[in-house]
């Protein structure tokens, strides 16, 4: 990984590492390589990714969510690019469904534990957003090697039939197309879903194949009679529809969403779009390359939000946070924003951009409860270096002020919808609806960097402790092997603070290109429309 950082390094142009992300997912969507693929479509089987694109409606796209999960973290194992599975939220026969499609080209579409995190996180969206759910089932089940890791633990393996039984009792439709192999405890996904199609020749699902069967129990059965598509349309009763071929499943999936009855919607608030005051390109100008630098996050607002949309919020105060009510592609929505430039008070004080003062927080716990009053969804924009600190906000009252926002963030039940758009550092990522504060939906530009503290800041420390260590061990440390200490930590830090590292392990839904930000928040409250139960907000105990 090259990364875009603040450790001295020179800053990487915004555009060239588009370019760069870009050439990587064109390849992380290649699966398990053309080879894998050839063999694939020899067995008169489609691939994911095909099967999807027959799938969705024409003229659509897939919001494919978990693109890069996996993303060398298993290069030990040969790699599991996608983690062996695609997933993504797209329009079948005029429905928005979450899709759920193993990749056969992986591992023989094996679980991976991050594999089991990527669905678990697919059923989760459409659990909260209350839409139908579509799996596209080609898998040989867990990853053996790795199945301490993937079988047994709260949010493993199992969490995901569970998650079936919670989406059918919620009344959230799932329908499971059995598409190639589907073994062992992986054969309860599709027929815990509301209706299973299996492909003849190719689908089949048992609990044990022919080889454990004949170890087992000195069976012997070839897995076609065991499992195959005759057997369990018309002996077992186990599935619901015999396909002939992949084009005749994927087209009966369409036809049964076709069918479906209504649901009811939240009714957000939405009027005609109007085109943003800036064009959308125009955020590459006002977005600096070099994250030590400040900027007006209005600007890039004005690229994102309807023209004229935008009532700022307690405007002159708590200046580091921008809070206001704005149109987004018509969609009415609460914006939290970190302000980067550099501020002054009424009082003459500085204050320093991406920090959370205890005015801002302040401003930032009461907007929030004025966005869930009103029912509106909130759009949070992180570029936080974190809280204040020193003396003066100790005294201040910074960890009160900090707890009431992230005690707001943590009661809203408004649909949130958070962009990491450069730094998310600290408490800053909790107070500013990181992942652990449940948005909706979590997308990162390339120049995001998610890290308990910034890259220098976090070296000076490792390298201080490790110091310190040897020190105390009788040895001692030269100048120059200081330095050569810090600039090993400095390159592991940077390596994990990468966007890359953070969308590998599911802490963000996506990278997506800054122009692209205004789309997926409309689709994002699009999909949260259809959610109608909204929970009244409660705050219970807050300091004032």
């Amino acid at each position: 990984m090259s990364s875009q950082d603040s450790n001295g390094s020179s800053p990487q142009d915004l555009k060239s590492l588009i370019q760069e992300i870009n050439k990587t997912e064109e390849e992380i969507k290649k699966g398990g390589g053309e080879k894998r693929i050839k063999k694939q479509h020899n067995k008169g089987k489609l691939t994911a990714r095909e099967r999807i694109d027959m799938l969705i409606d024409d003229d659509t796209r897939l919001y494919e969510l978990g693109l890069w999960a996996g993303y060398e973290m298993y290069e030990d194992e040969g790699g599991c690019p996608s983690g062996g599975v695609v997933t993504g939220v797209g329009t079948v026969s005029g429905r928005d469904c979450v899709i759920v499609a193993n990749d056969a080209t992986v591992k023989a579409g094996a679980w991976f534990p991050i594999t089991a995190k990527k669905n678990l996180r697919a059923q989760e969206i459409a659990l909260e957003n209350k839409l139908p759910i579509l799996y596209l089932v080609d898998s040989a089940g867990v990853y053996l090697p790795m199945q301490d890791e993937i079988f047994p633990d709260k949010e493993h393996f199992g969490r995901i039939f569970r998650n079936n039984a919670r989406l059918s009792a919620e009344g959230i439709p799932q329908i499971a197309a059995i598409m190639g192999s589907c073994v062992a405890g992986g054969a309860y996904l599709p027929i815990m879903s509301d209706e299973a199609l299996i492909v003849d020749g190719t689908g089949s699902v048992f609990l044990a194949g022919s080889y454990l069967v004949k170890a087992a129990i000195g069976e012997e059965v070839d897995n076609e009679t065991l499992g195959g598509a005759t057997t369990h349309t018309e002996i077992s009763g186990v599935t619901d529809y015999k396909m002939e071929d992949d084009e005749e499943c994927l087209s009966t999936v369409r036809d049964l969403v076709d069918k479906l009855g209504p649901f009811d919607k939240a009714g957000f608030n939405r009027k005609n779009p109007v085109e943003p005051a800036r064009d959308v390109t125009e955020i590459f100008d006002v977005f600096p390359d070099d994250r030590t630098k400040p900027y007006d996050m209005n600007k890039v607002l004005e690229c994102i939000v309807d023209e004229d949309s935008f009532t700022e919020f307690k405007k002159g105060y708590g200046q580091t946070l921008i809070t206001g009510f704005a149109r987004v592609d018509g969609w009415s929505v609460g914006i939290v924003a970190n302000q980067r430039k550099v501020t002054r008070t009424k009082q003459g004080e500085m204050q320093v951009g991406g920090v959370i003062y205890s005015d801002s927080a302040d401003k930032a716990a009461r907007f929030i409860m004025n966005c869930n009053q009103k029912k509106i969804p909130i759009v949070f924009l992180q570029d936080v270096s974190g809280f204040m600190i020193g003396k003066r906000a100790e005294h201040g009252g910074i960890i009160k002020d900090g707890a009431k926002m992230v005690n707001a963030v943590s009661n809203s039940t408004v649909p949130k919808i958070t962009i990491v758009v450069g730094n998310s550092y600290g408490a800053g990522n909790y107070a500013m609806c990181g992942r652990a504060y449940d948005p909706r939906f979590m997308y990162a530009w390339p120049s995001a960097q998610i890290a308990v503290m910034g890259g220098t800041q976090a070296a000076k420390v490792l390298t201080q402790i490790r110091v310190s260590t040897l020190e105390k061990k009788g040895k001692e440390i030269t100048e120059e092997e200081e330095q050569e200490i810090m600039k090993e930590i400095s390159e592991r830090y940077e390596e994990q603070t990468d966007v890359r590292y953070a969308a590998a392990r599911l802490w963000v839904d996506g990278i997506i290109n800054p122009i692209e930000t205004r789309d997926r928040i409309s689709h994002a409250i699009k999909c949260a429309n259809h959610n109608p139960d909204i929970e009244e907000f409660k705050t219970g105990v807050m300091q004032v």
